[in-house]
């Protein structure tokens, strides 16, 4: 077997590893979580992350190779995300691809993590029709840009205080949610009804986003109305993030007028997001493209994909970390 790139994933609490050719076939990944570390502390502790990596990294690199019966000889090039992420945890990531790199003799390229996720809709097949608007929702970030094509972005906005998927996490830990909140918030508000008008902040407002107030009046109304149910409150709470969400992508689809509305990062696994995309890709005529469910939180198939965008745009390769990397930046 040739032709594949080793992707490496340590930007936050999940150590990933995998080797993907140039269509986007995932010949082997693995991806540990750290979900039992963190959860006592309510978030990520960054100094457990950095040492849950530094234990994990060789390991599931090893079983990757192993699995897709690879050798060295058989790698392009080596993809590690560089930025954005916590420090610690980006150093572990690139320190190893570095010493691979050297050892193997295979080029090492530093990848945006946020251009990874706008490239993990092509794993497996998937295809985006270029001009396209791109949501990308997760737990570290919430941002809209417009893409030229699969290299070219402008951003259009991102969050002044908490992403969507941070917002996701905490309010799931008000409700005594576990760790990831996410799913579960998701998985409560299927079962409740939006009985609640939360505040849906800067809806109407641009392509900037903010949460913190909705975050904040979810917790007054569990404080002051512990009469209502964890259901109930789950879904007031996913209605009003998704409510301006959506907003958002249909302000950019009049604006921008693209082929393609693109949702990718961990929130894009939420059916309830995704069926609201759906209605406004329908009403503008736009293809919706979304990751495989599989694909959409953290992992390394996708910045192996992105790996590929590297090597043909000749970019230089560049292992410094940069824990604020904007998206516009290779």
């Amino acid at each position: 077997m040739s032709g594949l790139i080793l992707g490496i994933e340590t930007s936050c609490d999940d150590t990933s590893a995998a080797l993907v050719d140039r269509s986007g076939h995932v010949a082997a990944i693995r991806t540990v979580s750290q979900f039992e570390i963190h959860d006592s502390f309510g978030g990520v502790y960054p100094e457990l992350a950095s040492r849950a990596h530094l234990e994990a990294i060789l390991p599931v690199i090893g079983e990757v190779m192993d699995e897709a019966g690879v050798t060295p000889r058989d790698l392009t090039a080596i993809g590690v995300t560089r930025g954005p992420g916590l420090i610690g945890s980006l150093l572990v990531g690139l320190s190893t691809a570095e010493a691979l790199s050297m050892g193997w003799g295979v080029p090492a390229y530093g990848v945006n993590h946020l251009r990874g996720h706008i490239r993990s809709v092509a794993l497996e097949g998937g295809v985006t029709d270029h001009p396209a608007v791109v949501m990308l929702v997760s737990g570290g970030h919430t941002l809209i840009a417009e893409v030229t094509d699969a290299w070219t972005c402008r951003l259009l906005g991102t969050t002044r205080d908490d992403s969507v998927g941070e917002s996701y996490d905490k309010v799931a830990r008000m409700l005594g949610f576990g760790m990831p909140g996410g799913p579960a918030i998701d998985r409560a508000a299927k079962a409740g009804t939006a009985t609640l008008r939360l505040p849906r902040p800067m809806k109407n407002e641009g392509y900037e986003f903010s949460f913190s107030g909705l975050k904040s009046s979810v917790a007054r109304h569990v404080e002051t109305h512990p009469e209502i149910s964890p259901e109930d409150m789950s879904a007031s709470f996913v209605a009003a993030c998704i409510e301006v969400l959506a907003a958002k992508a249909e302000r950019a689809l009049v604006e921008c007028r693209p082929k393609s509305l693109v949702i990718v990062g961990g929130v894009a696994a939420s059916p309830q997001l995704r069926a609201a995309m759906a209605e406004v890709a329908d009403r503008h005529g736009v293809a919706l493209c979304l990751p495989p469910v599989t694909w959409a939180t953290d992992n390394a198939a996708m910045i192996a994909m992105a790996t590929w965008d590297y090597l043909d745009r000749g970019v230089q390769p560049d292992l410094v970390p940069k824990p604020n990397l904007p998206l516009e930046m290779p």
